[in-house]
């Protein structure tokens, strides 16, 4: 046995907030395991098939204008109908998560959206994939932040940055990959099957739920504020004799900031200790998702309809943007513990002003379409990337346990709010015959005010504890 054991207590079941300052200790000094890997596998998945599902309609959306006979307005709605249902889904599942566990809420809402994607592949008009579309929202909408909360808390503070964006990379993945598999499947299956099928495996997360179902532990963190004493710590023996086995030495767990739990109380998001919090987060989350869903989600349409490009050179094109980003955010994961989150932030939103500048600069002195779609979508993209990744390692961050999940969730909820919107907008500013440069001029003024509120109210949170963050 570990010479440390000594100093582990085990978790005294009358004794929550003693329980809960032990837990946070023993889970400080573990290295990633076996447990932390199960974890990540079974969110991660969930994670890639979130992206999927949510941009999969990027990839289906030239065939399905052809194939319903709709315009760009009903284009835009369609984009964002999945939004609506993800808003929702964020605000009402973030709410279980603290009352019930990020457990269940994860494997609920993972089922519910891959459920949804089946439906949606067969969907027989506009009218029933708009419906198909926005119930699947209400599972994507739930997963992401759900799932960001619960690995959060499994992971010790000195490499929470870089082990959480490892994992959330997976997201980009499913970006990445969403227009690939649209034009392998089109490919072998042509148009009229292929957007059916791409729908149909988006299904997948439905096996996944029933994985998770038996393997997903629950937050130690969780379990120890709600008095699960026995339960907290069966996980840390299993987690604590698994880095023994592999040979890692546990120190004795260090002392922790002090923890009063606390019941959830879900208007403390607006008290004087996390109002300006608050404020910061649903800022960041509005602006960085307003420019990422808002215009990618309409590139590959913009790049046929306005570019000229067939539909197969316009997801190649997506899919090497996508490529380009999924090397920053492995750039981002591994210095985000040295240089900090909010530089990051700032440099993020600042060059995609510079990519917003570019791209209405260039149309207004009569560039060919493509090109700067593809130029300043890049610059737009690269910037605002490791900002849209790193707010499900930030916003967790910035939160106790007690209302972690919920604040998480209800940030992202304006991340939906947000990618609704956008795509609307970019629809109804075409649709009018504004032209490319009014979308440019609208990501640039968002952009900036995302700029701003960073610069102004960031708080730097690299390498310390979260109770030490968030009492």
């Amino acid at each position: 046995m570990d010479s440390t054991d000594d100093h582990v207590r085990t978790l005294p079941g009358d004794d929550v907030e003693a329980a809960t300052e032990n837990t946070v200790a023993r889970l400080e000094r573990l290295p990633f395991g076996r447990v932390h890997l199960r974890v990540a596998t079974l969110l991660g998945t969930g994670t890639f098939f979130d992206a999927f599902d949510s941009l999969v309609i990027a990839s289906v959306l030239t065939v399905v204008i052809t194939s319903f006979g709709v315009g760009f307005g009903s284009a835009g709605l369609l984009i964002s109908s999945a939004y609506i249902g993800q808003f929702v889904g964020a605000i009402v599942f973030g709410a279980l998560a603290e009352r019930y566990g990020r457990r269940a809420a994860f494997i609920f809402s993972l089922g519910s959206f891959g459920l949804l994607s089946l439906a949606a592949a067969l969907s027989w008009n506009f009218e029933s994939l708009l419906v198909f579309r926005v119930l699947q929202g209400v599972g994507l909408g739930a997963e992401v932040p759900i799932a960001g909360a619960l690995f959060n808390e499994f992971v010790r503070g000195r490499a929470r940055g870089r082990v959480v964006m490892l994992y959330e990379s997976i997201f980009s993945w499913g970006i990445l990959l969403a227009p690939l598999i649209g034009l392998l499947f089109f490919t072998l299956f042509g148009q009229d099957l292929g957007w059916r099928l791409l729908f149909g495996f988006g299904a997948l997360p439905l096996l996944v739920a029933i994985v998770a179902w038996f393997r997903l532990p629950e937050s130690p963190r969780w379990l120890a504020e709600r008095g699960r004493a026995a339960e907290a710590e069966a996980l840390l023996a299993e987690m604590e004799a698994d880095a023994r086995r592999r040979g890692n030495e546990l120190p004795a767990p260090e002392v922790t900031p002090p923890v009063t739990p606390r019941p959830t109380r879900f208007g403390e998001l607006f008290s004087t200790a996390y109002r300006s919090r608050t404020i910061l987060s649903w800022v960041t989350w509005f602006c960085g998702y307003f420019i990422l869903y808002g215009f990618s989600t309409w590139l590959p349409t913009l790049y046929v309809r306005l570019g000229g490009l067939p539909t197969g050179n316009a997801l190649a094109l997506t899919a090497v943007a996508s490529a380009i980003y999924l090397i920053e955010i492995y750039a981002f994961a591994f210095t985000v513990d040295r240089v900090g989150r909010k530089p990051w932030f700032v440099a993020g939103f600042a060059v995609s002003v510079l990519g917003a500048a570019v791209g209405a600069i260039a149309i207004a002195l009569g560039a060919v379409a493509w090109p700067v779609l593809f130029v300043a979508g890049l610059l737009m993209g690269l910037g605002i990337s490791p900002v849209t990744a790193g707010l499900y390692l930030y916003t967790p961050e910035l939160y106790p346990t007690r209302m972690r999940a919920w604040a998480t969730s209800t940030g992202s909820s304006l991340n939906r709010v947000a990618s609704a919107i956008g795509p609307i907008l970019v629809g109804l500013l075409l649709g009018a015959g504004l032209g490319l440069t009014s979308v440019f001029i609208t990501f640039g003024v968002v952009a900036v005010v995302g700029l701003a509120v960073m610069a102004a109210m960031g708080i730097e949170t690299k390498q310390r504890v979260l109770e030490e963050l968030a009492p």
